[in-house]
């Protein structure tokens, strides 16, 4: 199965991707688990509370993952066919916690070289900011910032990935023909 992170600011929109894509490919994705967790207790999340979100994250992932390689055993669906797409990982949760706390819990770090992916979209900030109760970046110049944090980890990692930017079709558009080359490629 090829597990794919949609990562990027917030606002940018990482969720409808996550979700078009697992409707164009007949599979599931993996929603933000921070969302949850912020619907539930509150927007003053201390830094204890990110390592609970990020734990949370990866618990989400984990399930999704073996519900998924069940579904393709019992369909029989060809390898090449197999995806799950994430909403955040722990890149985000490192930017997160070094952003908000100028620190970042060791297990996040160790996560982060142990859990491997098969590629990422970076989502850019060219889409209009979209105000929720959850956000909390709206400044153009920080979402700039962010989304460098973002392009930095992943031009210092190994894993496949591409920019995503445009209209939400043109994002779904480019994503498709990146995972596409990507996969008959090898």
């Amino acid at each position: 199965m090829k597990k794919i992170v949609v990562i990027g600011p917030e606002s940018t929109g990482k969720s409808t991707l996550c979700k078009l894509l697992a409707s164009h490919y007949h599979t599931a994705w993996v929603p933000e688990y921070a969302r949850a967790f912020l619907e539930k207790y509150g927007t003053a999340y201390s830094y204890d509370d990110l390592l609970k979100i990020a734990n949370g994250q990866m618990a989400s992932e984990d399930k999704m993952a073996d519900e998924q390689r069940k579904y393709f055993e019992e369909r029989k669906i060809k390898d090449e066919e197999r995806f799950l797409f994430i909403d955040t990982d722990m890149y985000v949760m490192k930017v997160w916690c070094e952003y908000v706390f100028d620190q970042c819990h060791n297990k996040i770090l160790n996560s982060i070289a142990e859990r491997k992916y098969d590629a990422y979209l970076l989502c850019d900030v060219d889409l209009p900011w979209v105000a929720d109760e959850l956000r909390e970046y709206p400044d153009p110049k920080e979402r700039g910032k962010l989304f460098h944090f973002y392009k930095d980890l992943l031009v210092n990692q190994s894993t496949p990935w591409i920019t995503i930017s445009g209209d939400y079709e043109a994002r779904l558009q480019n994503a498709i023909h990146f995972i596409d080359d990507m996969i008959w490629k090898k």
